[in-house]
């Protein structure tokens, strides 16, 4: 509960300090109210700028005519979704009777990096199933755990209960590939099982003014340890571009652990904190209001790099085979190999 009351008072303080401005229920009504409320509470406009050479203002100039001309509200939407679109943000949508628009090519031009026949390779039939997580022991005494998303909450009794199952291994893969997110609390209650100390993992902002750069200071934010049982073995976190919102939350809560390394393709990224406004037609829109930064101060909202990048080849697709689990064990041997040679010096 404490860290609902962090995120939600900054942006009740966000409501009191900026002015809503008043917009007609009209097709340029509610382009203006939409484009308006983007220009003056999203988040990622500087890196945006920076990334891509974003000019909203121009977006606005290219829109409004479209807009004007729409002869009904489908129409509308589609147009409305478009300049949505040029945010190139998978966390921006607009939600109407006609659908949920969302950028989807965050994803779309990269490696797949996973697939569900392959993993059955691995997790075989025997597998365990707790909150949702599929694990398994694998060859070598090493465990394996599943993560597909973070939509539903983790108990903590349950958790120790699949920490307890993979006690007798040496070190725990995490897959949370294609895991499209889910809740905050979700992500920190499951990385809160991997550490026994309040960590220090990252930094958090709000906006403070209508301007693309009207922030706070960065207020920190830290790793809670759960109750119950805690894992301080090494653990390998298995990443694609599918990964996002709070499972790329995750990610950068893990890799402020000495004992986590990831592995795979960088993260999808979606960082910011959602907010929600309505249109003058009762239509919805969902962005980002507050950036997240990791404990680097650098933002993660385009994605979170691995420690160690490989992709699955198209040689191991093909036989069965995954690359990036293979990987991981790999370097889980390395640590224990390295490990023993130090101990017997």
């Amino acid at each position: 509960m404490k860290r609902i009351i962090i995120f939600l008072i900054p942006l009740l303080a966000l409501s009191s300090c900026i002015k809503e401005d008043s917009f007609n229920n009209s097709h340029e009504g509610n382009f203006e109210a939409l484009w308006s409320t983007i220009n003056e509470r999203y988040c990622f406009f500087p890196q945006a700028e920076e990334k891509f050479g974003l000019n909203w203002n121009a977006v606005h100039d290219k829109y409004k005519p479209m807009a004007e001309a729409c002869e009904n509200d489908a129409q509308l939407f589609d147009v409305l979704g478009e300049m949505l679109n040029e945010l190139r943000d998978g966390h921006v949508n607009l939600s109407s009777i006609y659908g949920t628009t969302q950028y989807r090519d965050w994803h779309q031009d990269h490696p797949m990096n996973f697939s569900d026949s392959i993993q059955r390779n691995y997790l075989g039939n025997d597998y365990r199933t707790t909150n949702g997580i599929k694990y398994t022991m694998l060859p070598d005494s090493i465990g394996y755990a599943y993560i597909g998303s973070f939509a539903g909450g983790f108990n903590s009794d349950n958790l120790t209960m699949m920490l307890m199952n993979l006690k007798e291994t040496k070190a725990l893969i995490l897959d949370i590939r294609n895991n499209g997110g889910g809740l905050l609390t979700s992500a920190e209650k499951l990385a809160g099982s991997f550490t026994k100390d309040k960590v220090h993992c990252g930094y958090i902002q709000h906006k403070t003014g209508k301007g693309h750069h009207d922030f706070s200071s960065p207020e920190e934010i830290y790793l809670e340890p759960n109750k119950g049982a805690i894992w301080l073995r090494p653990v390998v976190i298995l990443t694609n571009r599918s990964v996002y919102s709070s499972a790329n939350h995750f990610v950068m809560l893990m890799k402020a652990l000495p004992h986590v390394m990831t592995v795979g393709d960088r993260t999808g990224g979606g960082s910011g904190l959602p907010f929600n406004s309505i249109l003058p037609n009762g239509w919805n829109v969902r962005f980002s209001a507050c950036p997240i930064l990791d404990a680097d101060g650098n933002h993660t909202e385009f994605g979170i790099e691995p420690d160690v990048r490989t992709d699955i080849t198209s040689e191991d697709w093909n036989s069965g085979r995954d690359t990036m689990i293979e990987k991981a064990k790999e370097l889980i041997f390395a640590y224990y190999d390295k490990k023993s040679g130090e101990e017997t010096e």
